[in-house]
């Protein structure tokens, strides 16, 4: 088809819509020109993306909102691994209270016997011969006292400290009464025993009462 026959036909369809030649060639014009803008902002929207331009503020804002989430959530797991620190502490200290109580329960009954076990020992050591043969069975009364008060001791964990002469000796289960130079006596030794002492499952409840050799 001709460039004339074309225009003749679009002069006929403006005499249709009952446009002029110049009315339609304006509204031709405009059509033109929102193709044209309609294909500059496709392009340019294209090359944006293709750049990476984007709106960024609610990138932003996603960015910050997930900050504070970790933020929060590191707070929390702290906090909670705190709290279970402080319940396993309170676990342990309370077990340790149990087991205390039940070692160590008798401590102030085992002291105030002591002195019986002093004075037991005591009256056989002062027991001679004579005192035997007159008061046999007195004297074998208090042996069978004495080792039913020491088994019943044992039973409770409580253990005597009896050190022997010339042992070192030991700042920790002794109690130094006196100190005296002693012929052949190691400076620093066992002397002398005066009492016994006793540990109450492992705890010292009373030391040896002891005297110490001196130097020469």
């Amino acid at each position: 088809m001709t460039d004339g026959k074309i225009k003749d036909d679009e002069e006929a369809r403006a005499e249709d819509r009952g446009e002029s030649a110049a009315e339609a060639a304006m509204r031709e014009g405009a059509d033109d020109l929102s193709e044209i803008a309609a294909e500059d902002a496709a392009m340019h929207i294209s090359e944006a993306d293709e750049a990476g331009v984007v709106d960024e503020e609610p990138v932003d804002d996603m960015e910050a909102a997930l900050t504070t989430a970790l933020a929060e959530r590191d707070e929390l797991r702290e906090r909670l691994m705190r709290a279970l620190a402080e319940t396993e502490n309170v676990r342990k200290r309370a077990e340790r209270d149990v087991k205390d109580a039940q070692a160590y329960a008798g401590t102030k009954l085992a002291r105030d016997l002591l002195g019986v076990v002093d004075n037991l020992s005591r009256a056989l050591e002062a027991a001679d011969d004579g005192a035997r043969a007159a008061a046999g069975p007195v004297i074998e009364g208090v042996e069978l006292t004495q080792r039913e008060l020491l088994s019943a001791f044992a039973k409770h964990k409580i253990e005597a400290v009896s050190p022997a002469i010339g042992d070192k000796f030991d700042a920790k289960l002794h109690q130094a009464m006196f100190e005296a130079p002693v012929e052949g006596a190691e400076p620093g030794t066992v002397i002398q025993v005066m009492a016994s002492g006793f540990t109450i499952s492992g705890r010292l409840l009373r030391p040896a009462m002891v005297g110490v050799a001196a130097a020469g």
